[in-house]
């Protein structure tokens, strides 16, 4: 999967959100408040462009001290956030 052409992660008031922004986004009306980890996680599925909850769960595990089951779990959760949120393709 990937993240939706047309959205982005922006630092609001020291919140980091996502927003839409351009024609893609039109219709989304919302922003998406993000806490320090998921904010993280979503620059990581930025940048890898098509991304896996594996490939996600993988690169939390470097960076933070986390077991892979629950790296996995939580990765899960919230990519599953953000296909309800329809920012992920």
């Amino acid at each position: 999967m990937r993240i939706k052409k047309g959205f982005v992660l922006r630092q609001v008031c020291g919140e980091s959100v996502v927003m839409g922004e351009g024609l893609e986004a039109v219709h989304f009306g919302k922003i998406l408040a993000l806490n320090e980890t998921s904010a993280w996680l979503w620059q990581q599925a930025v940048a890898l462009g098509d991304f896996t909850t594996d490939a996600l769960a993988g690169k939390l595990c470097e960076v933070y001290d986390v077991q892979p089951a629950e790296a996995q779990a939580d990765v899960a959760a919230i990519v599953a956030e953000w296909q309800e949120m329809k920012v992920v393709e």
